[in-house]
């Protein structure tokens, strides 16, 4: 072990010190230690990526398609991107050559966007409970947060927004994530052109996380940038649609004004993405596209399954219209701690979910659970479930005889 000199020992930026680890990760770390649990905690889809996008990413391998790529990406992939956004998502045609640029995941598409265009100091507007990714980035870049619950409802309404900016007329950017994640919640059209009206009236920049816009269960996903593209920054990836986790690839579009300053944190923070993971990003993105409309009817049968045992043990949800997550509230006759509710209901229950309250304001006495995981585990998850519920039902009753 090497002990840092004592000069240095303080030698970091001094935001680090206010924004903690990565609370989803550090739970499910703690939680993963316990024999036999069956994790319930990541957004991770248990699918095999589509056999084309495989191939691709080998053939590009094997040509020794090993070089640099532009920085935005390969000009064949924006092109797919961009076709693919606006047919699937109703965004504007942009540009592919001044309006996209490929990036490491969506995680580095929503870090190029926060550092590239606001200013220390200034304030952004983030609807929770959300992803707490977005306010941890936004923290370490030394902006000011204000987080606005959406509790019970979890949508950010255009009075919501009316009412932020009265309370907050210096706030310069909003981040919208939909459908949500930890609630699966989306807007129905009419709520969203609401939304947008109002936001139109203003300045504020939108930052739109929608990589769950292909994981809609009864509706077509739209952005919010068909309605407000001038001042929409649109996110999004492969990760969830496709199964892609670990080929790292995301993409960002929106006005080339604003791009360009994208463009030159991208650039200097990456370079360009990996070549061959690009070459299979546009093969999911042509010969593959349709590959997520099976993933999506799987999830769906997941989602209705865990509804039905959380329902029998108890809990209580909004039934997600996306995404693959549900964000339950903890009956009352369990702990309504939901930070060391998770940790009870791993070590006894051998399940894993994530507390609420990592998600922001409105997530306390809640859990998210991820159906991303095996029809199998889950069946098996929603058992113990049940079982660990009724246990401490009877418990209660009988100490209150």
């Amino acid at each position: 072990m090497v002990n840092v000199k004592a000069g240095l020992s303080k030698q970091y930026n001094r935001l680090f010190e206010i924004v903690p680890p990565a609370a989803i990760r550090a739970v499910d770390i703690k939680l993963s230690a316990i024999p036999d649990i069956i994790r319930l905690t990541i957004g991770e889809p248990d699918f095999a990526v589509p056999m084309p996008v495989k191939e691709a990413v080998k053939t590009a391998i094997d040509n020794d398609d090993s070089h640099y790529a532009p920085a935005k990406g390969l000009l064949p992939l924006r092109q797919a991107i961009s076709t693919y956004v606006h047919e699937r998502f109703s965004t504007p045609v942009y540009d592919p050559e001044s309006e996209i640029a490929v990036t490491i995941g969506a995680s580095e598409a929503i870090y190029d966007a926060l550092s590239a265009l606001f200013n220390r100091g200034e304030t952004i507007l983030v609807p929770t409970p959300t992803f707490c990714f977005y306010q941890a980035e936004a923290l370490r870049l030394g902006l000011n947060v204000v987080e606005i619950n959406t509790a019970p409802n979890y949508l950010f309404t255009a009075e919501m927004f009316k009412q932020a900016m009265a309370d907050h007329p210096e706030a310069k950017g909003l981040i919208l994530n939909y459908p949500g994640n930890p609630t699966g919640v989306t807007y129905p059209e009419e709520t969203l052109k609401e939304l947008a009206q109002v936001i139109d009236q203003t300045d504020v920049l939108v930052m739109s996380d929608e990589i769950y816009g292909e994981l809609t269960y009864g509706r077509q996903h739209k952005s919010i940038s068909a309605y407000i593209p001038e001042q929409t920054i649109f996110i999004s990836g492969l990760s969830k649609s496709h199964a892609m986790t670990g080929y790292r690839v995301g993409f960002i579009a929106g006005p080339a004004a604003l791009m360009k300053m994208v463009c030159l944190a991208h650039s200097g923070v990456v370079t360009t993405a990996p070549t061959p993971m690009m070459d299979g990003a546009l093969a999911a993105l042509t010969v593959a596209k349709d590959a997520p409309a099976a993933m999506r009817d799987v999830y769906h049968q997941r989602r209705d399954l865990v509804l039905a045992g959380l329902a029998e043990a108890g809990f209580s949800a909004p039934k997600p219209e996306g995404a693959f997550y549900i964000f339950a509230t903890i009956p009352d006759f369990l702990n309504q701690n939901d930070e060391e509710f998770v940790y009870e209901l791993g070590e006894q229950a051998g399940v894993g979910a994530i507390p609420g309250t990592v998600f922001g304001d409105g997530g306390q006495g809640h859990i998210r659970i991820s159906y991303a995981a095996s029809t199998e585990d889950l069946t098996e998850a929603m058992r113990r479930l049940v079982a660990f519920s009724q246990a401490a039902r009877a418990e209660q009753k009988q100490a209150q005889a």
